[in-house]
């Protein structure tokens, strides 16, 4: 059942909340009698055999494939940044071009793992406003930027793998996990000079329009996340399952956590990155993550690591000998 339209341009984001595909059961059910037909000890495969299992659900077959793994990074700038303590303006226009140069840690990752790498330019000249004096986007360019996202995966991927690049980012996660998941400001900063205050200031301006999760995301949030939670969405649709990289992907995600629960189903935390915020927030979404690399790198690299297990794991569980076939 969809909402009544209202003719607002988060009309359509809601409306897809409420038809969200589900798992193939089918092909999990499948996979799941694989695993039991092994020739290994009932659970000796951990989470290798939970990987392949979910993997087969939201492929929709019950012999998942990794083909085409995709690291999308969306790169996007904050007027909040430019006031924070130790600014530089060009940071994150340098990040990505050492992405285009091929230089960056999640270039060779991306490299090793066979995985195709794109980054996602979201005006990198046009700072969103100071979160603190005003929102971040209107309405309908916070609409307008999920919609972008969510093309992000229209050359094709069968595993997404999500990081962000973006001066002053990790303030902005904090003060969009503050506002959807409550506790103090130091709950969610990673420590640095004015972090915490900064949160406080924007919670303190948009005090009162936070509760929806959709409204906090253009107020607190910026064109990254709107963008990574597009991209998660539009995967969803397409069946495609997803691996979040770290702290900022994951705030990200947790807007659409807020809206359904369920709306995360089709993804994984790639791996825990020693940052504590990090670790609170993979908690209050109920997600393991799969890695415990110690990252702290917010460009995917940790999520494009994962890839290599996610493979294995499809390779043992299609790969490895059944029961009947060693029974004497």
């Amino acid at each position: 059942m969809t909402r009544a339209a209202t003719g607002l341009p988060f009309d359509d984001i809601r409306n897809l909340l409420t038809g969200l595909p589900q798992a193939d059961e089918a092909a999990r059910a499948a996979a799941q009698a694989r695993t039991r037909d092994l020739a290994v000890p009932q659970g000796s495969l951990g989470r290798l055999a939970e990987i392949a299992e979910w993997m087969a659900a939201w492929q929709a077959n019950p012999k998942p494939a990794v083909n085409r793994p995709l690291v999308a990074i969306f790169a996007a700038t904050h007027g909040l940044a430019a006031a924070m303590p130790g600014a530089d303006a060009h940071a994150t226009h340098r990040l990505v071009e050492l992405y285009a140069a091929g230089g960056a840690a999640v270039n060779q990752i991306a490299l090793q793992m066979d995985a195709g790498l794109k980054v996602f330019d979201l005006a990198l000249d046009l700072p969103t406003p100071d979160i603190r004096t005003d929102a971040a986007l209107s309405e309908a360019a916070c609409a307008a930027t999920m919609a972008f996202g969510m093309e992000a995966i229209a050359g094709g991927t069968d595993l997404l793998c999500i990081g962000a690049a973006g001066e002053g980012n990790r303030t902005v996660a904090a003060a969009l996990a503050c506002a959807l998941l409550g506790g103090a400001p130091g709950d969610w900063t990673d420590g640095s000079a004015g972090a915490g205050e900064a949160v406080t200031a924007a919670l303190a301006q948009h005090e009162g329009h936070l509760a929806d999760p959709l409204e906090a995301l253009r107020r607190v949030g910026g064109r990254e996340f709107a963008a990574i939670a597009g991209a998660i969405l539009a995967a969803r649709y397409q069946r495609i399952p997803v691996l979040l990289d770290g702290f900022v992907s994951c705030a990200a995600a947790v807007v659409l956590w807020k809206m359904d629960p369920s709306a995360l189903d089709h993804c994984r935390a790639a791996h825990a990155s020693g940052d504590p915020a990090h670790a609170r927030l993979l908690a209050a979404m109920g997600l393991d993550p799969l890695l415990e690399t110690g990252i702290r790198l917010e460009e995917g690299a940790g999520a494009a690591l994962a890839i290599g297990l996610v493979k294995s794991a499809l390779a043992v569980h299609q790969g490895m000998a059944a029961r009947d076939q060693i029974a004497d």
